[in-house]
């Protein structure tokens, strides 16, 4: 069953068994959102470049970063599907994913904070039907969904972090709204939120 997270909300990641999960996929799916106007109902949907970022940290020490360019962390247990340039499944599926092979993330890594930017630089305005989920990805279901119910002017979101508290991770959800193009723009943002 999934849950439907609201800002500040967390989940444990361990099963009803009592078993810790063991692989997990941060999916982000997005539409473009209907062009205004008599001529827009005529034009094809935009391209929307968002992209998906793990920034993992141990404490508010930046660790390493898993995006677009760099695929896999170093410890190899965070890996990129690569990135989408368009978008368009929106609600249903995913157009880019994050997947975190728990067990193996480094033992100095604490905190994996989960951020989307606009590449190319449109608002959130542009956008519609995007989400962010958790699966649990040895069986395919989906555990949490947070979904972006506000568009704005902003080009960035913070969108959850899994965090690590002695052997058990939790994710949490922040959806905070912030300005920016990359990871690295959003790196004071995020240290907000460690």
């Amino acid at each position: 069953m999934t849950v439907n997270l609201t800002k500040g909300q967390q989940i444990s990641l361990t099963k009803t068994d009592g078993r810790p999960l063991a692989l997990v996929r941060m999916g982000l799916g997005w539409q473009a959102a209907p062009r205004n106007g008599l001529l827009g109902r005529f034009m094809p949907p935009r391209d929307i470049d968002l992209d998906a970022s793990a920034v993992l940290f141990s404490g508010a020490h930046f660790i390493d970063v898993v995006y677009f360019n760099h695929l896999v962390s170093d410890d190899g247990a965070v890996e990129h599907s690569g990135d989408n340039r368009t978008g368009g499944t929106g609600a249903g599926r995913d157009d880019e994913f994050i997947r975190v092979n728990l067990p193996r993330v480094s033992a100095r890594v604490d905190q994996i904070v989960f951020v989307v930017n606009s590449f190319s630089g449109e608002t959130f305005e542009a956008i519609e039907n995007a989400h962010c989920r958790l699966v649990d990805d040895t069986t395919g279901q989906e555990l949490a969904r947070y979904t972006l119910a506000e568009g704005g002017p902003h080009s960035a979101q913070i969108m959850a972090k899994v965090v690590r508290r002695g052997a058990e991770w939790h994710m949490v959800a922040i959806g905070q709204a912030e300005s920016g193009q990359t990871f690295q723009d959003l790196l004071p943002a995020v240290a907000r939120h460690l």
